[in-house]
């Protein structure tokens, strides 16, 4: 891709993102959602390729739906209250509106269909800003409209999207779906938590963040998409693989990896806000996804790839990815967890 028309795309992307971070009118965050959603369309779509043209699609689908839906409600709204304010937010029918459409937006379940089809079609790169940038702005409303949605309602997703992320990556030999059933998941765990305690939600998102960043740039600096080619890595870079384990242990919430610490304080504020049921099943969901992510492990570390060919070692191609990124995720999202009396000060 033409590097001026990358370079508008990714501040578009950016722009759109921050139009809606600013914003506590409901027309202005539309807004910023839909540049966001027309920024990356064209990132979606730039190989080709006829799987990326569909999931370019079916993405460009589901986020004019939620958008689309967005503008409804919030008019509803502005049109009961006389205001266009997100704090204003009185009628139940718009709020209830709203939350579902974000919840599209960001691939909660049950309305999740999207997220591995569309994930599945796009390449390492795209796959990740779709993984964690793209959740920034929906989030950032669900946050800030909160207080004004049902309580029970909130659960009801969070509970959801963790069975729903643990239980739909079991079956799975694809590494993009497994990564978005984790997704999902994972968006389970923040928004169970936004009505008790926002800066858990921001802090789930951020240690998530951490954490596909450092999957996702492994997978691209071994070429890797399939379960199988992942049992080729070890004879590639032995210290890789390794590390990649662990991430993906720190994905699955393992103490003393970062990835436990968010699930351990907002399991820690659940049973503070007497919901011990509640905690009870979102800890034993958070167990369903750990079985994949140690799956991965041992097809990657236990294992040797079923090759046809005497050799076991796949061809080692010069990679021309900057390894800073990837050792700066892989470090922050495996040694964080001794930071936690400082975020909980």
């Amino acid at each position: 891709m033409n590097p001026y028309v990358l370079a508008t795309l990714l501040s578009s992307l950016g722009l759109g993102t921050t139009i809606t971070f600013a914003s506590s009118h409901w027309l202005l965050a539309w807004m910023g959602l839909e540049i966001n959603t027309l920024a990356i369309i064209p990132l979606m779509a730039q190989h080709h390729h006829p799987r990326a043209v569909e999931a370019a699609t079916k993405y460009f689908l589901t986020q004019a739906t939620a958008a689309a839906v967005i503008l409804f409600a919030s008019t509803t709204n502005a049109w009961i209250t006389g205001e266009w304010n997100m704090t204003n937010m009185s009628n139940p029918i718009a709020t209830t509106m709203i939350l579902a459409a974000l919840a599209l937006k960001i691939g909660l379940a049950p309305m999740h269909f999207w997220m591995p089809e569309v994930l599945q079609g796009l390449d390492l790169l795209t796959g990740l800003i779709l993984s964690t940038w793209q959740k920034l702005a929906p989030l950032a409303l669900i946050i800030q409209t909160a207080p004004t949605f049902n309580p029970f309602l909130l659960t009801a997703l969070g509970l959801m999207s963790t069975l729903v992320g643990g239980w739909g990556g079991l079956n799975q030999t694809q590494l993009r779906k497994i990564l978005a059933y984790s997704s999902i998941a994972h968006m389970g765990w923040m928004i169970i938590i936004t009505q008790y305690a926002p800066q858990l939600t921001l802090l789930a998102l951020l240690t998530y963040i951490l954490m596909t960043s450092a999957a996702f740039l492994t997978l691209k600096l071994s070429y890797t998409t399939k379960i199988g080619t992942l049992a080729t890595m070890w004879s590639k870079s032995p210290l890789l693989t390794a590390t990649t384990a662990l991430v993906l242990l720190s994905l699955g919430g393992l103490p003393p990896l970062t990835g436990f610490m968010p699930k351990w304080l907002i399991l820690q504020e659940l049973t503070k806000q007497s919901l011990p049921l509640t905690a009870t099943v979102m800890a034993l969901a958070a167990l369903i996804s750990l079985y994949y992510y140690l799956r991965l492990c041992y097809a990657m570390t236990l294992t040797i790839s079923p090759n046809i060919v005497t050799s076991t070692t796949p061809w080692r191609t010069q990679t021309t990815q900057a390894s800073i990124p990837l050792a700066l995720s892989i470090m922050m999202a495996l040694a964080l967890l001794p930071i936690t009396p400082a975020i909980m000060i």
